[in-house]
């Protein structure tokens, strides 16, 4: 069953965002990843606001996870941390 890896961030510092964006698609390659919405037009109705969301697929909650804790996107997250704000949840899909 496909898994959801469902993001939003909030980018301080775009320049050195772009070291994590340049990181990022290694792992995602890795685990099969395949990104379903990515941008910033979106009405935030509950909860904090962030500037950007994301919902990408994987095909199942395990891939998913392993991606997450993969070195590849831990090596591109250590490249966020201080660069942009993140909420990332990983979900089951139906």
């Amino acid at each position: 069953m496909a898994a959801y890896w469902i993001a939003h961030v909030t980018v301080k510092d775009p320049v050195r965002y772009q070291d994590y964006m340049s990181l990022a698609p290694e792992a995602f390659k890795q685990f099969n990843a395949r990104f379903l919405a990515r941008g910033e037009k979106a009405t935030s109705l509950e909860g904090s606001a962030f500037v950007k969301h994301v919902l990408i697929e994987f095909d199942d909650y395990q891939s998913a996870l392993d991606c997450y804790h993969s070195p590849a996107y831990q090596r591109a997250k250590q490249a966020r941390l201080d660069v942009a704000d993140a909420m990332i949840t990983i979900v089951d899909g139906l």
